[in-house]
This record gives structure tokens, sequence and C-alpha cells, in this order.
């Protein structure tokens, strides 16, 4: 009864380990000025002149700033880009952020994030996430805050900043790679607007499938009080198909969202209230079995195994409250949050569970089998500052923050017969319920912050930062009926105290060049452990240290930007998932370091021609073997090992660019329309760290009796080409888009299909590159 997911392959061990595993939770081109205000998006192609490229504003830390005075790796992304391209996940934008790495397991809301190759080994998050001022997703570890990253439909969304590197100091438990911000659409107080749109969508060899959307701001009081309603609907169109029944394009679904927003623009007194509810339903999941030895396509390109459905669904409903004081001589701000999040995957678990039918049950051939895992959380954030005014030669900020989060993890193993029938009686009662068990926790933090910068003359700014949290958590692990853990309930209590800061100086060695350096640490939140002989009580936080320098230009009249970056990264005590004989959990493994370089560029040749291109070299590995894991069996001793040194970070490719173009035009009888392309590049990538596994003479770890090593799949690098076009006049505008245009064949994530009693490999399980998607929009504006 594992409550983490599993990060290696749940079903490639013998049955102990299988079965443990399997009852696992599952669990921009940077900063473009074009695409990262918050301005209405304008017509398309409207041109824009080059000076435009300095007008970029974040609030990364808790300021409004021009990102190019900000000593720290920023990459924006806003919403005429997003548009462009017709993304509707991460995966569809993720190669316009260098470093920036995401691993689609077959849906939207199925999502894996890592930054910097700090990735994701454990059940934690290594990126954190908000919207606006408000953290959404689980800070604990017993909620698969890792696997079920926020997925959030781009739409009314003003632009997504992301921070590379952790965040600790101002954005606390999780940072630890960096964040992930969505910044919403703000009401209007001065001019009401209304948008409509909608498209359709085709997947070369799947379905089509339609979307909508609305958005409109009303100005309720001139200057004064703005209302924002927005809703979308998003089609997801499915395009795998079923070997084993012959269904076709299993893998639709749809996302749809609605935000509204009320906005008080007062004289002394600001404040912002939001509403925003997303759901995502996927019928099943994008899948392709592969052969276990040449990783070609048993029976198509887009043909999956699978004899249990895999449903998922996830709801979020987040309402924010944002105060702001004008002091005079500072602002106190308060954010406040609460969000309900509601999560269910189910997997089909045939090839490893089916074969306890024929094996151990004695019927005449394997059966079938699915596990469900079941997600839901409540949390209550709050946060209050008080900082200085920004422009002043010593800018200040302090802050105090609190969350709460009441939590349950569902699990349910369950087998049957081939065809999906329950297993006959007697069996049925006896063994049809392989397991289920029920993992309530609460996690509650309490922490305080500061932030201060100091203006040395015209040249020189020094920023710093420290963070001091505290986190008392409580778990239970509660299992009424199965065969596969043992009745009854096990609580688990933990309690932490973590420091982190920050240091960053910035040196300006001409009027458009900056060059900084930035020390930060960071930390993912460890926790009560599950009960298991060999398991810690509780498992201490991850804690890295980052060391960064930058350059920041714009030269030739500010046509062109440059930034670099190179870093170093030391990564320690990571928590690693370790599971044995029914039952895991997460033990302190050891340490690793991230090297790499990024770049970003971007070239206005013209006023109309632009391009763009960005890379990022990441050289993540395990520094040691990992602490291994002494498991008590009686008779013998299982030692097991989740990485070995040399290894590098799973899903971590060492070299990936992405390379953009886009012209502008506009015509004599008022059209404006612009053109473009994306090609990006994703190096080679592993699946998974190296597992030894050693069976010794008990207490004598020197008397091998058997080990076996298992060696990580590798998945080929693959390129992938986009193109857009748009044209409008007035208040409508027309866009196409073409996304894998040369219809690319390659794989996101991949794991084998072990069987739990024989070991037989069955097959690869890969999620595929979405084969070529055409698209076509239609917006009007009033």
């Amino acid at each position: 009864m594992n409550a983490f997911p599993p990060v290696r392959p749940w079903y490639r061990s013998p049955l102990s380990l299988a079965i443990a595993s399997t009852l696992a939770c599952i669990a921009a081109t940077p900063v473009l000025a074009q695409d990262g205000d918050a301005d209405p998006a304008p017509v398309a192609g409207t041109a824009r002149s080059a000076t435009d490229l300095d007008t970029v504003v974040v609030t990364a830390n808790k300021r409004v700033e021009n990102v190019r005075e900000v000593g720290a790796s920023i990459s924006v992304i806003g919403e005429r880009q997003l548009e462009n391209i017709g993304a509707v996940s991460l995966s569809d934008y993720a190669a316009f952020i260098p470093g920036l790495q995401v691993q689609n397991d077959g849906s939207p809301g199925l999502t894996r994030v890592s930054l910097r190759g700090i990735a994701a080994l454990s059940s934690g998050a290594t990126v954190a996430t908000y919207i606006d001022e408000v953290p959404v997703g689980s800070s604990g570890i017993y909620q698969g805050a890792s696997t079920l990253m926020l997925d959030l439909l781009p739409y009314d969304i003003s632009r997504i900043e992301v921070l590379r590197g952790p965040q600790g100091t101002l954005y606390g438990a999780g940072a630890i790679g960096g964040l992930l911000k969505y910044v919403t659409r703000a009401p209007d107080t001065l001019v009401g607007e209304t948008r409509l749109g909608f498209g359709l969508r085709s997947v070369s060899g799947g379905e089509r499938d339609w979307n909508a959307r609305f958005g409109a701001s009303l100005p309720l009081q001139e200057e004064r009080l703005g209302l924002r309603v927005s809703f979308a609907r998003n089609g997801l169109p499915g395009f795998t198909d079923n070997a084993v029944d012959g269904r076709e394009d299993i893998n639709g679904g749809e996302q749809v969202g609605a935000r509204t927003a009320l906005s008080w623009d007062g004289d002394a007194f600001d404040a912002d209230l939001s509403m925003l509810h997303q759901r995502i339903r996927s019928d099943d999941r994008a899948g392709v079995a592969l052969d276990p030895d040449t990783q070609a396509p048993l029976y198509g390109e887009d043909d999956d195994l699978t004899w249990q459905p895999r449903p998922f669904a996830k709801d979020l409903t987040l309402f924010s409250l944002s105060l702001d004081w004008d002091l005079g001589w500072g602002n106190v701000v308060s954010a406040t949050g609460w969000s309900e999040t509601s999560t269910m995957d189910q997997i089909d678990s045939t090839i490893q569970f089916g074969e306890v039918a024929d094996q151990l049950l004695g019927l005449p051939e394997p059966g079938s089998s699915f596990v469900r895992y079941d997600y839901d959380m409540d949390k209550v954030t709050q946060e209050f500052r008080l900082t200085s005014k920004t422009g002043g030669t010593f800018e200040w900020m302090v802050g105090a923050f609190y969350t709460k989060e009441d939590a349950l993890q569902s699990q349910v193993a369950w087998l049957g017969l081939r065809d999906g029938s329950p297993l006959p009686a007697p069996l049925d009662a006896a063994f049809g319920t392989l397991a289920i068990i029920n993992l309530p926790s609460t996690y509650e933090e309490v922490a305080l912050f500061a932030n201060a910068s100091w203006r040395f003359g015209e040249r020189f700014k020094l920023d710093a930062g420290l963070r001091q949290a505290r986190n008392d958590q409580w778990f239970s692990q509660n299992v009424p009926e199965g065969i596969l853990a043992p009745i009854g309930e096990s609580p688990g209590e933990s309690t932490e105290d973590v420091f982190t800061w920050s240091l960053s100086p910035q040196f300006k060695l001409a009027e458009d060049v900056m060059l900084y350096a930035r020390l930060a640490t960071g930390y993912q939140p460890g926790g009560p452990n599950v009960a298991l002989a060999g398991m810690p009580p509780q498992v201490d936080s991850s804690m890295l240290d980052s060391y960064e320098i930058g350059l920041k230009s714009q030269f030739a009249d500010r046509r062109v930007t440059l930034d670099l970056s190179a870093f170093r990264i030391d990564w320690e005590d990571i928590q690693v998932a370790s599971s044995f004989n029914g039952v895991g959990g997460l033990v302190n493994g050891g340490e690793a370091t991230s090297e790499g370089l990024e770049l970003s560029a971007l070239f206005r040749a013209t006023d109309a021609l632009q391009l763009g291109f960005n890379a990022a070299y990441t050289d993540a590995s395990i520094e040691n073997d990992f602490d291994p894991t002494v498991i008590p069996q009686g008779d013998f001793d299982v030692i097991l090992w989740t990485g070995l040194a040399g290894d590098r970070m799973p899903y971590s490719p060492k070299l990936s660019w992405t390379a953009t173009a886009e012209y502008a035009f506009s015509t004599a009888t008022g059209f404006n329309g612009q053109v473009g392309g994306v090609l990006r590049w994703n190096g080679d990538r592993l699946n998974d760290t190296t597992e030894r596994q050693r069976v010794t003479a008990p207490g004598d770890p020197s008397t091998v009796l058997q080990e076996t090593v298992t060696a990580p799949l590798e998945l080929d690098s693959y390129r992938s080409l986009d193109l857009y076009a748009g044209i409008g006049k007035g208040n409508w505008e027309l866009r196409a888009y073409v996304n894998n245009a040369t219809g690319e064949e390659a794989y996101l994530t991949m794991a084998p299909m072990d069987g739990a009693l024989t070991g037989a490999r069955s097959h690869l399980s890969a999620v595929p590159l979405q084969p070529r998607t055409f698209g076509v929009e239609l917006d009007f504006r009033f």
C-alpha cells in the first residue's frame, strides 16, 4: 500500500516488488515582450516596434518588475503565443522554456514536470504551481503531486511565468526546481470587452473535435469596479486504438474551464476576488504497445494493449481573494486561497496481476485486473506581506504564510476473468478484491519570510531573501480489505523545520546589459512514512543548493535580445521510492548534481520579421549509489538500490533546443496577419534510474544469494515542426495551425509491462507524440 508514485516501472520486478509498486499512488523563447504583456491580444499580425522588447513585466519577486531587471532566469509565454500554436496543455508549450521537461502520461493532467534536471523521483512536487497569488496542488507526499501537476487549460491567461532554479525563499515548499505561475486576465474597469471564439481540431488518423470560448469584461463603476467572466470548452480528439477489442480512438476527452473575477481599484485600497473551476475528462489514455527488444510497434503505430478501461478525471475549484492597502510609504497585501481538488485515475494492471488467476488460483487462463486511485484534497492558504514602495535605494518585504491540507487517497485493486467478468465463486469473494487502502493525511505549514534589495549607485544591486518554515503532518495507513497488505490501521506523524535563503548580486555593464549571480536553496517536504520493516518512520526533506551566473543583454537598438546562464545544482537527501512485499514508502537516497548552460535569443530582423532561438544543455546525474533499503524476510534479507552512481536523471535530455520565426504583415485594405513556425528538438532520454536488488543471508550482506540489476530504457531523440498563420480585420480574426506538421513518430514516456509472478515481459507501453494535428480558430471581439 505504497502511497508514492511509481517513478520506476512498478511492474518490472518479481512479485513482491510488483505488488508493492502497483499499489503505489500515481500518483518561449524566454521573455518575449510581444507575448508577455497583460493587455488584450491585438488583431493578428499587428506590428510592434523593436523597443517593445523591453516592456515585459513579471511578478516573480511578488512585485511588478521589468523582467530585464530581475537577477534570475525567468521565461514568459504570453496569451498570443499560446493561441498561435493551439496550446491545450503543458506539453504543448514546454519547448519554449529552456530546461523545462514535461512528461505527458497520456492525458492532460497526467503530467510530470522537471526543471534543470531536478526530476520527479518521488511523489512530492519539484516544481511549485501558482495561479496569480495562490499556490495550488499538494505540498505533502500522499496526493501524487509529482505525477498530477496542474495542467490548466490556457484560456483567459494573460501570461505564464516560469522561474528556473529553486524559489524556496518566496514560494516555499515544492519549489525546489522552480515555479510555474499562471497569471490570469484581470477585469477592465474602463473599457468593456467581449470575446467569442470557436474552433475545430483534427488529428491525423484519429478523431475531430470542437472547442468554444467566451470572455467578457464589464466595467461596473468606471475606473473603480470591474467584472470579468469566461468559459472555455476544449475537445480532445482520440487517436490511439486498442488491439485487444478493436476499439478505435479510445483516448478522447474534454477540458472545461470557467472563471469569474471581480476587481476593485480604489485610491488606497484594491481588492480582487476570483472563482475558477476546471474539469478534465479522458475516456482512456494515449498509448502504443512496443516490442520489448526492438521498440517497434507490435500492432500498429497507434495501437495499444488494454483489457480494462483507463479513465482519468480531475476537478479543481479555486476561490482566491487578494487585498492591497496603500499606506503611502508601503503596502500591506493579503492573499487568501481555498481550493478543492478531486482526481480519479484508473490503470490497467492485467499484464501484472492477470496471471495470478491461472498461476495461483488454477484457472485455465490469465485474468484481467485494474487499480484505481482516488485523490481528494481541501487546501487553505493565507499570506500577508508588508512591502516598501518600488524604486527606492532600499526595497524590502516581510511576510507570513500559512497553509493546511486535508486529504484522502484511496486505492482499489481488482482481479477478474480475462473478459472482465468477476472471478467464479468462491474465488471472487476471496481474491476479487486484491486490496482496498485508504490514506487520510493532513499537512500544515507556517512560514516567515523576508526579502530585500539594495541599490548602490546606478549599476550595482544586491537582492537577498530568507525563509523559516515549519510543517506538521499526520497520516494513517488504513486497510479494511484485501490480501496484499495487512488489515488494520497504522498512523504516523512528523514535524520538520526548514530554513532557505537566496542571494543575488547584479551589475549593469551598460544600460541594456546586466550581469548577475544567484545563490539559492530550496526544499521538498518530507513526511511520515508507511509502516514497513526497513523503512524509516519519516522521510526528511530533500534539499538543494543552486549556483547560477547569467547575462541579460539587448543591443542593435534593442532589436536583439541575448540571455545566457550557467548553473550548478547540488541535490542531497533525495527522496526516492523503495518498496517490497506489498507496501512501500520513501527513503532519502543520496546525492545528485545538475550542471548546465541555457541560451535565449530573440532577433527582430525588421519590424515585421522576428526570429528566436533557445537551447539548454543539462548534465544531471546521480553522484553515488543511493542508500540501500534493507528489508528482513526471515530466512533472507532483500537489499534494494533505486539508483546507482552515474545514472542520468530520468527524462532529462542533455540537449534540447527550439527555433521560432514569425512574419507579420498588413495590407492596404486593412487586413493584418502573421505566419510563423516553431521547430523543436529534444535529445535522447532515459525512463528511469538503474535498480539493483540483492538477496543476501540474514544479517550478512556479504553473502549474496541472488542479484538482479535492471537498467532503464532509452527513448530516442525527436524533432517536431509546428506551423501557424492568422489574418484579421476589425473585430474578427481567423487562425490556423498544424502541429507536428511532418508527422514525426516519437515517444514521450515508456515503461515495460512485466508479469508479477513469472516476470515475463509482454511489451513496452509508450505514450506517443501526438500525430499531425490540424486546427482552425475564429474569434470575434466587441
